[in-house]
């Protein structure tokens, strides 16, 4: 076979097939060559040169304990190149309107397809976002109203409650070739109703909160946190506008005066001969406090608004945030709201029923949605259900629904421990989705602990042998089997199997829960045992979080360590973090005769050229940013005067740089002796995180060391009882051994348990367990068990019975 003079000479990396006429017709074409995804010398965070070679078209888990390198790996390395190169493919005007990536740090990363990436971060907390407006349910359904809807109202946005109704009218002036002006008017038909603004809720503020009647402004009389009496900009503004007299009680202003107290609108006014802006108490509380996350609060500040503040639904649209109008256009005898408050199952069937040729193809895109929400068991939920409201196993899965039924191949699929927050009953249904993905000729990339999604693995990568510095390697690549007797921690931890307590704690009380109906619940009537470890389980969707979160007294001592996400930018960190940095600063202060401030790196201290990050970032607009060490500080973040203090001997950037067992040492004794800093970094090194350096940024912290970070902290609360929401999520098989030794300690040390969780091992070792069902949803919310973990397998009459009974082998 002779070659044509244009043809191409083959590259040095990749030759060009031997040409021979006898060639047989069956031998492999040069692009088929092409499947495996080769890393080489990945040292992205903790990563040290990690080479592999990863099987295209197979299903591939990624296992090792918490914060040896899985995501770095996976995430920030195979997944975030793949995005870097679809970004690069746009135009420049395009990449300006995305996000910039940099290249990870890897020699060779090749043979890289399509990667789409469904993680665990939580939904936005927006008010307005909702389950329907994150998907693309309630599009379709504003589209399918606005067609078949009696009376019509006008275009879908006329039933979108984010959608408010405009109308305008006046003159513009057009300035073009000749300038002229020309009347216009403008109306748009929105579906918000206005008296909540499409929040759904209305806010009603307790003034007793805000300030004592029985005081004068002179006196103190404000009760808000952070309104200091000689405070300029809040507190004096008032009692010194000339619009209030400071000297008199509240309770004895007039009329007007209680009116411009609590109402007026924005007022410039003179203090001391500087302006200022008066406003009524109300509008400047809600903006001050009620226009924030309630997530990113500070605790105290969050405390007083739930002290203070009462969310109500809104009487004018009952909660459903639409408009009149909107409520009233119907199909069927069903409008929007209706169908958005239905149980997505019984929306399916209700969609399934509806035939109209008109809008046939809405009507099978929208079907197909609400299946897959069933499909992937979360046919419990309804669109109008808070997208803040959803764990993040349930967000994950939300995000999920747009790649089922998918027509596309050849895709790399990127799954962050996809069955957090599942039951085992759920699990099964999760596996048989991957293997779908998979056997349709995709890569599946998982990042998992779970035993029954390790076992379905076509192959199994092992990240360790530790967690952070100490890990970070491979320890095992290769099958299932291999990997039982391959010696890892992983290996060797993957047949635990925890066995029921021979002899359960005896409870000292009970918290008492009655005609509990938050959310599914039935009028439930429970009693939480006291002074034992309680797990409180059922499938996903049976009402567990609704019983703990929603239906506990709020003055029963309870300390919540949710599933909220860890705030943080790249400046916080686990000394920050925790309240450990201080007493630390203090100390430094005390033994130097400075100041407190100068041992901040956000504050006095901070290097000036970097501003205290210890880096330089320079914006390169569409291309990625570069991040440079600061050439002054070296890295270390302080001014170099702050670095001649020390302390025991290290200054102030050696003690961030220290692990928590290094730190906990060094803090107990002598010169250095702390005990402030070292009740805390027991704390950190008693959840598993004696690993961690104390400066360690929290953005490059796992999902399961920011559920422990987070344990850690709340563990000095005060407070009889403690309530953990899957404590095991982003834990290791080895690291829910080491957890359920904390539990212990914590009963132990008087206080009570209750752990809403789905893990067999922690239900084997609970003393009493309360399972909820038996089924998701409206077949939900009622208690099916109660009892010892032995009854419960005995019994084996529910599902979590059946599963923990096939668990420990009975």
């Amino acid at each position: 076979m002779s070659k044509g003079p244009t043809t191409p000479a083959p590259t040095p990396a990749e030759p060009a097939p031997a040409a021979s006429p006898a060639e047989p017709a069956s031998a492999a074409h040069t692009a088929d060559r092409h499947d495996v995804i080769r890393v080489h010398g990945a040292r992205e965070n903790n990563l040290r040169d990690v080479s592999i070679e990863i099987p295209k078209r197979r299903l591939t888990v990624f296992t090792g304990v918490s914060g040896s390198g899985k995501s770095s790996l996976v995430l920030d390395t195979v997944a975030a190149e793949s995005q870097r190169l679809i970004n690069e493919t746009y135009s420049a005007f395009v990449q300006g309107f995305i996000p910039t990536l940099a290249r990870p740090e890897v020699d060779v990363l090749d043979g890289l397809t399509t990667a789409i990436v469904v993680d665990q971060r939580r939904m936005g907390a927006d008010p307005r976002s909702t389950v329907g407006t994150a998907t693309d349910a309630n599009a379709m359904l504003r589209i399918l109203f606005s067609r078949l809807g009696e009376p019509h109202i006008g275009p879908p946005s006329a039933y979108s409650f984010n959608t408010a109704s405009v109308r305008a009218s006046g003159a513009l002036t057009v300035e073009r070739g000749d300038r002229r002006t020309v009347r216009a008017t403008y109306t748009r038909t929105g579906g918000m109703c206005t008296r909540c603004e499409g929040r759904g809720t209305v806010s009603d503020i307790d003034l007793t909160q805000l300030y004592d009647d029985s005081k004068s402004l002179a006196e103190g009389a404000f009760t808000i946190p952070g309104w200091k009496s000689d405070s300029f900009w809040t507190v004096r503004v008032y009692a010194e506008s000339g619009l209030l007299d400071p000297h008199k009680p509240i309770r004895d202003f007039t009329e007007r005066e209680m009116r411009d107290f609590l109402h007026r609108e924005p007022t410039k006014v003179k203090v001391e001969g500087v302006n200022l802006t008066y406003e009524g108490l109300i509008p400047k509380i809600q903006k001050s406090f009620l226009s924030k996350d309630r997530e990113g609060m500070q605790p105290h500040i969050r405390a007083f608004v739930d002290r203070a503040v009462t969310f109500t639904a809104c009487p004018e649209c009952g909660g459903t945030r639409l408009s009149e109008a909107a409520r009233g256009s119907r199909i069927g005898g069903v409008s929007i709201a209706d169908a958005c408050a239905l149980q997505i199952s019984d929306l399916a069937a209700w969609a399934a029923e509806l035939s109209e040729p008109s809008v046939a193809p809405l009507l099978t895109a929208l079907r197909h949605t609400l299946d897959s929400f069933v499909a992937i068991g979360l046919g419990y939920l309804s669109l109008d259900r808070p997208a803040g409201t959803l764990s993040g196993g349930e967000a994950q899965r939300v995000r999920m629904i747009r790649h089922l039924g998918s027509s596309l191949t050849d895709v790399t699929y990127v799954f962050d421990e996809p069955t957090a927050g599942l039951h085992p009953h759920d699990i099964e249904r999760m596996n048989r989705l991957l293997l779908r993905l998979r056997d349709k000729g995709n890569t599946v990339l998982v990042i998992e602990h779970k035993p029954e999604v390790i076992a379905i693995a076509d192959h199994v990568v092992d990240l360790g042998p530790g967690a952070g510095p100490a890990g970070g390697t491979v320890c095992y690549e290769g099958t299932v089997e291999g990997l039982r007797s391959s010696g890892t921690v992983t290996g060797r931890h993957l047949d635990d199997r925890a066995a029921p307590k021979r002899a359960v704690r005896t409870p000292t009380g009970a918290l008492e829960i009655r005609g509990a109906a938050t959310h599914n619940l039935r009028d439930v009537d429970v009693d939480l045992p006291l002074g034992v470890l309680t797990v409180v389980t059922g499938v996903a969707g049976s009402g567990k979080s609704s019983l703990v979160h929603g239906s506990v007294p709020a003055d029963a001592g309870v300390v919540v360590v949710d599933q909220s996400p860890i705030k943080g930018s790249r400046r916080s960190n686990p000394a920050t973090y925790t309240g450990l940095l201080d007493p630390v600063r203090k100390a430094f202060a005390k033994a130097n005769g400075v100041k407190p401030g100068l041992f901040s790196a956000n504050s006095e201290g901070a290097c000036p050229t970097c501003n205290g990050a210890g880096v330089v970032y320079t914006d390169l607009a569409i291309m990625a940013g570069v991040a440079t060490p600061c050439e002054d500080c070296e890295g270390r973040r302080f001014q170099a005067a702050v670095l001649e203090y020390t302390l025991g001997g290290r200054d102030i950037s050696e003690v961030l740089a220290m692990p928590v067992t290094e730190a906990a040492e060094f803090f107990a004794s002598g010169e250095a002796r702390v005990p402030a800093a070292h009740r805390v970094l027991e704390r950190m090194a008693e959840v598993g995180l004696g690993y961690l350096t104390l400066g360690q940024p929290l953005t490059t912290l796992s999902g399961g060391e920011r559920q422990r970070l987070k344990l850690a902290t709340h563990m000095a609360d005060k407070g009889g009882v403690y309530v953990l929401d899957e404590p095991t999520t982003g834990l290791h098989l080895a690291d829910v051994e080491h957890l359920l030794g904390l539990l212990d300690r914590l009963v132990d040390s008087g206080k009570s348990v209750i752990v809403v969780e789905h893990h067999q091992a922690v239900m084997a070792h609970a003393d009493w367990i309360v399972d909820l069902g038996p089924g998701a949803g409206h077949e939900g919310g009622r208690v099916v068990f109660e009892g010892t973990p032995a009854e419960l397998i005995a019994a084996r009459s529910t599902l979590t019975g059946e599963h923990l009974a096939e668990y420990v082998g009975a």
